[in-house]
């Protein structure tokens, strides 16, 4: 562990690569994971935008965008639990990502994400846009096995296209890249929030032959979020998977709270609906990798809420890990 700022990697770039740790946790090199730990990275990539760019800004927000002391502590009001302390929480800065260049990034992102998991250690990555979910599963999958690892999907788009453009990588297409390489089998996806007018009825088709499970807006409506997220729980954990990585594409939420995106897509999940539900997956399944991505800070001005909103999922989905890993006699009842 070192003191001080942050060891920027050579080519994340100064002029959008982040300068503090989150919440002022500990800082730790990748190379350095410990087992246990929760490692935050930076993944300051939006080559992959297909619309309003400027992600690439989003790890620099997400660690900023709190208004308390950078002492590297949050106690849970409710969950009686500090995660960042309990994890703990460390932070390996920002990946060395290569300006222009999709697939020389990506590599660079699933080495960095490999690396920590391969440590035992839980890789907690920030966009970035969503391409990089390709890269962040594959680099937990080289641990834990191909196939091995279920994939809880928080979205308005499925990200499911054949191609964008004709490029394979962009942030249409990570999951169907996940499952063409076969690091996270179809049937053990999961994708809550679904809405809006894409993807056509065709990819729609070939997502259900491939027995994804995808919950859409509209079934959160009629069903309540309550009882899709206890089936998308059960559907994750079906087969026995050794692990779920949790991915939250912050346009999950409707634009009227999280503004700061690049594909807004109206009549989305509440803030308080994902901060509740991202807690409750990491108490209730063995998280081994998340990210969070397509905050795009730009388009937050002047009021920063979408990134006030990532940095809070990051605060509730490890309060979830922590309640996970105490026994049951010291966990708090407050906490949903």
């Amino acid at each position: 562990m070192t003191d001080g700022p942050l060891p920027f990697a050579p080519g994340t770039g100064e002029s959008f690569g982040a300068r503090g740790s989150f919440c002022g946790v500990p800082v730790r090199r990748a190379a350095d994971a410990r087992p246990g730990e929760v490692v935050i990275l930076g993944a300051p990539f939006d080559w992959g935008a297909s619309h309003r760019p400027g992600a690439r800004f989003g790890p620099k927000a997400i660690r900023e965008a709190d208004y308390l002391e950078p002492d590297g502590s949050r106690p849970h009001l409710t969950a009686r639990v500090d995660p960042l302390r309990d994890l703990p929480v460390v932070d390996a800065g920002d990946i060395a990502i290569v300006p222009g260049s999709v697939e020389r990034s990506l590599a660079a992102i699933e080495e960095a994400v490999a690396t920590v998991a391969a440590a035992g250690a839980v890789p907690l990555v920030l966009g970035g846009d969503h391409s990089i979910t390709y890269a962040n599963a594959t680099g937990v999958a080289r641990h834990l096995g191909f196939g091995e690892v279920a994939l809880v999907h928080f979205d308005a788009h499925a990200d499911t296209g054949e191609d964008q453009w004709g490029q394979l990588y962009g942030h249409g297409t990570p999951m169907r890249r996940l499952i063409e390489s076969g690091a996270v089998p179809g049937h053990r996806f999961v994708q809550i929030g679904l809405r809006g007018y894409w993807p056509p009825p065709a990819t729609v088709a070939w997502m259900r032959a491939q027995r994804m499970r995808s919950y859409f807006m509209a079934d959160i409506v009629d069903r309540g979020l309550d009882a899709v997220v206890d089936e998308a729980v059960g559907y994750a954990l079906e087969g026995g998977a050794r692990g779920v990585f949790v991915s939250v594409d912050i346009d999950v939420v409707d634009p009227g709270m999280a503004p700061g995106t690049g594909t807004p897509e109206p009549g989305g999940l509440t803030s308080r609906q994902l901060l509740d539900t991202v807690r409750r997956l990491g108490r209730d399944l063995e998280v081994v990798g998340a990210d969070v991505v397509e905050v795009a800070p730009h388009y937050d001005q002047p009021m920063d809420i979408t990134a006030a909103l990532a940095n809070r999922v990051v605060l509730e989905l490890t309060t979830g890990m922590t309640l996970r890993r105490q026994p049951a006699s010291t966990a708090s009842t407050s906490s949903p």
